[in-house]
Protein backbone atom coordinates (compact mmCIF):
# COMPACT_ATOMS: atom_id res chain seq x y z
CA UNK A 1 0.00 0.00 0.00
CA UNK A 2 1.34 4.14 -0.82
CA UNK A 3 0.50 5.08 2.33
CA UNK A 4 1.30 9.13 2.73
CA UNK A 5 2.47 11.03 5.91
CA UNK A 6 1.02 14.75 5.79
CA UNK A 7 2.95 16.85 8.09
CA UNK A 8 6.40 15.93 9.62
CA UNK A 9 6.31 17.43 12.76
CA UNK A 10 7.30 16.38 16.41
CA UNK A 11 4.42 13.69 17.00
CA UNK A 12 4.80 12.47 13.46
CA UNK A 13 9.19 12.31 13.95
CA UNK A 14 8.36 10.73 16.83
CA UNK A 15 5.84 8.50 17.46
CA UNK A 16 4.27 7.42 13.28
CA UNK A 17 7.51 7.57 11.39
CA UNK A 18 9.10 4.77 13.32
CA UNK A 19 6.31 2.82 13.20
CA UNK A 20 5.04 3.45 9.18
CA UNK A 21 9.19 3.49 8.44
CA UNK A 22 9.41 -0.07 9.46
CA UNK A 23 6.75 -1.36 7.61
CA UNK A 24 7.26 -4.39 4.76
CA UNK A 25 3.79 -4.03 3.23
CA UNK A 26 3.74 -0.14 2.18
CA UNK A 27 5.47 2.11 0.27
CA UNK A 28 5.93 5.70 2.47
CA UNK A 29 4.78 8.99 0.88
CA UNK A 30 6.38 12.40 2.77
CA UNK A 31 4.37 15.72 2.70
CA UNK A 32 5.62 18.85 4.47
CA UNK A 33 6.20 22.38 3.32
CA UNK A 34 9.37 22.50 5.18
CA UNK A 35 12.26 21.23 2.51
CA UNK A 36 14.89 20.55 4.68
CA UNK A 37 12.77 18.29 6.97
CA UNK A 38 11.31 16.93 3.91
CA UNK A 39 14.89 15.93 2.96
CA UNK A 40 16.18 14.86 6.23
CA UNK A 41 13.43 12.69 7.08
CA UNK A 42 13.03 11.06 3.23
CA UNK A 43 16.74 10.20 3.97
CA UNK A 44 16.49 8.76 7.30
CA UNK A 45 13.24 6.54 5.88
CA UNK A 46 14.86 5.71 2.67
CA UNK A 47 12.09 7.53 1.02
CA UNK A 48 12.81 8.68 -2.84
CA UNK A 49 12.01 12.30 -4.57
CA UNK A 50 10.26 11.22 -6.35
CA UNK A 51 7.65 10.17 -3.07
CA UNK A 52 8.45 13.36 -1.10
CA UNK A 53 5.82 15.75 -1.95
CA UNK A 54 5.25 20.34 -0.32
CA UNK A 55 1.99 19.79 -1.26
CA UNK A 56 -1.33 17.44 -0.80
CA UNK A 57 -1.42 18.35 -4.33
CA UNK A 58 1.75 16.00 -4.84
CA UNK A 59 0.00 13.71 -2.37
CA UNK A 60 -3.05 13.17 -4.14
CA UNK A 61 -1.31 13.18 -7.70
CA UNK A 62 0.37 10.41 -6.31
CA UNK A 63 -3.14 8.51 -5.58
CA UNK A 64 -2.08 7.27 -2.01
CA UNK A 65 -4.29 4.05 -0.53
CA UNK A 66 -4.68 6.06 2.61
CA UNK A 67 -3.00 9.25 4.10
CA UNK A 68 -2.16 9.62 7.85
CA UNK A 69 -2.89 13.71 8.52
CA UNK A 70 0.23 15.21 11.49
CA UNK A 71 -0.87 18.49 10.68
CA UNK A 72 -1.44 21.35 12.91
CA UNK A 73 -5.04 21.72 14.12
CA UNK A 74 -6.23 24.23 12.42
CA UNK A 75 -5.22 22.82 9.30
CA UNK A 76 -7.09 19.53 9.73
CA UNK A 77 -10.37 20.89 8.63
CA UNK A 78 -9.26 21.79 4.99
CA UNK A 79 -6.95 18.95 4.59
CA UNK A 80 -8.94 16.41 5.81
CA UNK A 81 -11.86 17.87 3.44
CA UNK A 82 -9.95 17.57 0.56
CA UNK A 83 -8.99 14.09 1.28
CA UNK A 84 -12.66 12.86 1.85
CA UNK A 85 -13.65 14.40 -1.31
CA UNK A 86 -11.27 12.64 -3.32
CA UNK A 87 -12.43 9.55 -1.79
CA UNK A 88 -8.81 8.68 0.43
CA UNK A 89 -9.31 6.85 3.70
CA UNK A 90 -8.03 9.20 6.24
CA UNK A 91 -6.27 9.13 9.69
CA UNK A 92 -5.94 11.99 11.69
CA UNK A 93 -4.68 13.28 14.68
CA UNK A 94 -6.98 14.17 17.38
CA UNK A 95 -8.71 16.73 17.39
CA UNK A 96 -10.96 17.14 13.89
CA UNK A 97 -11.18 20.60 14.63
CA UNK A 98 -11.11 23.40 17.03
CA UNK A 99 -14.24 24.19 16.43
CA UNK A 100 -17.61 21.57 16.85
CA UNK A 101 -19.14 22.63 13.88
CA UNK A 102 -16.25 21.77 11.43
CA UNK A 103 -15.42 18.33 13.13
CA UNK A 104 -18.97 17.74 12.74
CA UNK A 105 -19.04 18.90 8.81
CA UNK A 106 -15.99 16.94 8.38
CA UNK A 107 -17.57 13.78 10.11
CA UNK A 108 -20.67 14.10 8.38
CA UNK A 109 -18.28 14.45 4.45
CA UNK A 110 -16.92 10.81 5.55
CA UNK A 111 -20.39 9.50 6.16
CA UNK A 112 -22.14 11.09 3.27
CA UNK A 113 -18.82 10.18 1.04
CA UNK A 114 -19.10 6.35 2.43
CA UNK A 115 -14.63 7.10 2.89
CA UNK A 116 -12.89 5.72 5.96
CA UNK A 117 -12.20 8.14 8.49
CA UNK A 118 -10.46 7.44 12.04
CA UNK A 119 -9.68 10.01 14.51
CA UNK A 120 -6.30 9.06 16.16
CA UNK A 121 -6.76 8.30 20.14
CA UNK A 122 -4.29 5.93 20.85
CA UNK A 123 -5.11 5.23 24.29
CA UNK A 124 -7.80 2.89 23.49
CA UNK A 125 -5.43 1.14 22.03
CA UNK A 126 -2.56 1.50 24.77
CA UNK A 127 -2.37 -1.81 26.41
CA UNK A 128 -2.30 -0.53 30.26
CA UNK A 129 -5.51 0.61 29.22
CA UNK A 130 -7.17 -1.41 27.03
CA UNK A 131 -6.31 -3.91 30.31
CA UNK A 132 -8.69 -2.67 32.54
CA UNK A 133 -11.73 -3.22 30.52
CA UNK A 134 -11.20 -6.73 32.17
CA UNK A 135 -11.03 -5.25 35.73
CA UNK A 136 -14.27 -3.93 38.04
CA UNK A 137 -14.72 -0.17 37.02
CA UNK A 138 -17.02 1.36 39.84
CA UNK A 139 -14.70 4.28 40.17
CA UNK A 140 -12.38 5.38 37.35
CA UNK A 141 -10.17 8.74 38.23
CA UNK A 142 -7.92 9.90 35.42
CA UNK A 143 -5.11 12.66 35.70
CA UNK A 144 -2.81 13.76 33.66
CA UNK A 145 -0.97 16.55 34.55
CA UNK A 146 1.39 19.02 33.14
CA UNK A 147 4.05 21.69 34.41
CA UNK A 148 3.08 25.46 34.33
CA UNK A 149 1.29 25.49 31.09
CA UNK A 150 -1.94 27.24 31.51
CA UNK A 151 -3.92 27.99 28.02
CA UNK A 152 -7.20 29.24 27.06
CA UNK A 153 -10.11 27.18 27.13
CA UNK A 154 -10.44 25.92 23.35
CA UNK A 155 -6.50 24.71 23.23
CA UNK A 156 -6.47 23.35 26.94
CA UNK A 157 -9.51 20.99 26.31
CA UNK A 158 -9.36 20.14 22.65
CA UNK A 159 -5.59 19.89 22.17
CA UNK A 160 -4.95 17.97 25.55
CA UNK A 161 -7.51 17.26 27.64
CA UNK A 162 -9.61 15.36 24.85
CA UNK A 163 -7.64 12.48 25.63
CA UNK A 164 -9.02 12.44 29.55
CA UNK A 165 -12.44 12.89 27.86
CA UNK A 166 -11.73 10.18 25.64
CA UNK A 167 -10.16 7.81 27.48
CA UNK A 168 -13.23 7.89 29.97
CA UNK A 169 -15.47 7.44 27.51
CA UNK A 170 -13.94 4.16 26.62
CA UNK A 171 -13.39 2.58 30.35
CA UNK A 172 -17.19 3.78 31.62
CA UNK A 173 -18.99 0.10 31.83
CA UNK A 174 -22.38 2.10 30.58
CA UNK A 175 -23.79 5.38 29.36
CA UNK A 176 -23.38 8.04 31.63
CA UNK A 177 -26.17 9.84 32.65
CA UNK A 178 -24.98 12.81 34.70
CA UNK A 179 -22.09 14.84 33.29
CA UNK A 180 -20.65 17.60 35.25
CA UNK A 181 -17.62 19.92 34.95
CA UNK A 182 -15.47 22.34 37.23
CA UNK A 183 -12.59 25.05 36.00
CA UNK A 184 -10.30 27.37 37.26
CA UNK A 185 -9.74 30.29 35.44
CA UNK A 186 -7.76 33.38 36.01
CA UNK A 187 -8.20 36.82 34.86
CA UNK A 188 -6.73 36.75 31.80
CA UNK A 189 -8.96 34.05 30.98
CA UNK A 190 -5.88 31.19 31.25
CA UNK A 191 -7.58 27.94 31.93
CA UNK A 192 -5.00 26.08 34.90
CA UNK A 193 -7.41 22.99 35.57
CA UNK A 194 -10.67 21.44 34.77
CA UNK A 195 -12.15 18.47 36.63
CA UNK A 196 -15.07 16.31 34.30
CA UNK A 197 -17.46 14.05 36.19
CA UNK A 198 -19.25 11.34 34.38
CA UNK A 199 -21.87 8.96 36.29
CA UNK A 200 -24.20 6.73 35.75
CA UNK A 201 -25.64 2.93 36.92
CA UNK A 202 -23.15 1.71 39.04
CA UNK A 203 -20.30 3.74 37.76
CA UNK A 204 -18.25 7.45 38.71
CA UNK A 205 -15.64 7.93 35.80
CA UNK A 206 -13.44 11.89 37.01
CA UNK A 207 -11.44 12.92 34.87
CA UNK A 208 -8.74 15.86 36.24
CA UNK A 209 -6.13 17.61 34.24
CA UNK A 210 -4.20 20.63 36.37
CA UNK A 211 -1.72 22.51 33.93
CA UNK A 212 -0.29 23.92 37.07
CA UNK A 213 1.22 21.14 38.60
CA UNK A 214 4.18 20.36 39.93
CA UNK A 215 4.59 17.37 37.54
CA UNK A 216 3.98 15.84 34.28
CA UNK A 217 1.87 12.95 34.83
CA UNK A 218 -0.94 10.57 33.56
CA UNK A 219 -2.17 8.05 36.26
CA UNK A 220 -5.25 6.16 35.83
CA UNK A 221 -7.15 4.68 39.31
CA UNK A 222 -10.06 2.00 38.33
CA UNK A 223 -11.54 -0.03 41.44
CA UNK A 224 -14.49 -2.10 42.28
CA UNK A 225 -15.00 -5.06 43.98
CA UNK A 226 -12.79 -4.37 47.21
CA UNK A 227 -10.02 -4.22 44.09
CA UNK A 228 -8.21 -1.79 42.47
CA UNK A 229 -6.01 -1.12 39.47
CA UNK A 230 -3.58 1.69 38.86
CA UNK A 231 -1.61 2.60 35.67
CA UNK A 232 1.13 5.19 35.73
CA UNK A 233 2.34 7.25 32.87
CA UNK A 234 0.97 3.68 30.53
CA UNK A 235 3.83 2.12 32.05
CA UNK A 236 3.32 0.23 35.19
CA UNK A 237 0.41 -1.12 36.11
CA UNK A 238 -0.30 -2.20 40.04
CA UNK A 239 -2.82 -4.76 41.23
CA UNK A 240 -4.41 -3.70 44.22
CA UNK A 241 -5.68 -7.07 46.20
CA UNK A 242 -4.88 -6.90 49.80
CA UNK A 243 -1.02 -6.67 48.39
CA UNK A 244 0.04 -4.18 45.66
CA UNK A 245 1.65 -6.57 42.16
CA UNK A 246 3.40 -4.30 39.94
CA UNK A 247 4.30 -4.77 36.75
CA UNK A 248 6.20 -2.72 34.18
CA UNK A 249 6.94 -1.78 30.98
CA UNK A 250 9.44 -4.36 29.31
CA UNK A 251 13.15 -2.91 28.29
CA UNK A 252 12.74 -3.10 24.69
CA UNK A 253 9.23 -2.77 24.62
CA UNK A 254 8.77 0.99 22.20
CA UNK A 255 7.28 3.84 23.45
CA UNK A 256 4.95 3.65 20.70
CA UNK A 257 3.69 -0.12 21.32
CA UNK A 258 3.18 0.85 25.02
CA UNK A 259 1.15 4.15 24.23
CA UNK A 260 -1.18 2.78 22.00
CA UNK A 261 0.08 4.44 18.40
CA UNK A 262 1.79 1.29 16.88
CA UNK A 263 -1.51 -0.63 17.71
CA UNK A 264 -3.62 2.70 16.22
CA UNK A 265 -1.86 2.46 13.01
CA UNK A 266 -2.32 -0.91 12.69
CA UNK A 267 -5.94 -1.07 13.18
CA UNK A 268 -6.18 1.67 10.53
CA UNK A 269 -4.32 0.09 7.97
CA UNK A 270 -5.61 -3.17 8.66
CA UNK A 271 -9.06 -1.87 8.28
CA UNK A 272 -8.39 0.17 4.74
CA UNK A 273 -6.48 -3.22 3.38
CA UNK A 274 -9.86 -5.47 4.68
CA UNK A 275 -12.37 -2.52 2.92
CA UNK A 276 -13.22 -2.44 6.82
CA UNK A 277 -15.28 0.54 7.64
CA UNK A 278 -14.40 3.65 9.81
CA UNK A 279 -16.60 6.19 11.00
CA UNK A 280 -15.23 9.44 12.45
CA UNK A 281 -18.62 8.79 14.91
CA UNK A 282 -17.82 7.81 18.24
CA UNK A 283 -15.09 9.88 18.00
CA UNK A 284 -17.33 12.93 17.20
CA UNK A 285 -18.88 12.41 20.52
CA UNK A 286 -15.64 13.06 21.96
CA UNK A 287 -15.69 16.14 20.44
CA UNK A 288 -19.59 17.44 21.62
CA UNK A 289 -18.53 16.24 25.21
CA UNK A 290 -15.46 18.78 24.98
CA UNK A 291 -17.66 21.10 23.99
CA UNK A 292 -19.57 21.13 27.22
CA UNK A 293 -15.86 21.52 28.99
CA UNK A 294 -14.47 24.53 26.36
CA UNK A 295 -17.72 26.29 27.47
CA UNK A 296 -18.10 25.24 31.24
CA UNK A 297 -14.39 26.35 31.24
CA UNK A 298 -15.49 29.92 29.38
CA UNK A 299 -17.79 30.79 31.65
CA UNK A 300 -15.06 30.28 34.48
CA UNK A 301 -13.05 32.40 32.91
CA UNK A 302 -15.38 35.28 32.27
CA UNK A 303 -16.17 35.24 36.25
CA UNK A 304 -12.73 34.90 37.29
Amino acid sequence: MKIACVGLGDIAEKAYLPVLGTRADTKLLLCTRNPATLDRLGARYHVPPERRHTSLDGVLAARPDAVLVHAATEAHPELVTRLVEAGVPTYVDKPLAYELKESRRVADLAEERAVPLMVGFNRRHAPGYVQCLEHPRDLIVLQKNRHGLPERARTFVLDDFIHVVDTLRFLVPGTPDEVRVHARASEDGLLSHVVLQLAGPGFTALGVMNRVSGSTEEVLEVSGQDTKRVVRDLAEITDHRGQPTVRRRGDWTPVARQRGIEQCVEAFLDAVASGAPLSARDALETHELCERVVLAAEEAGARA
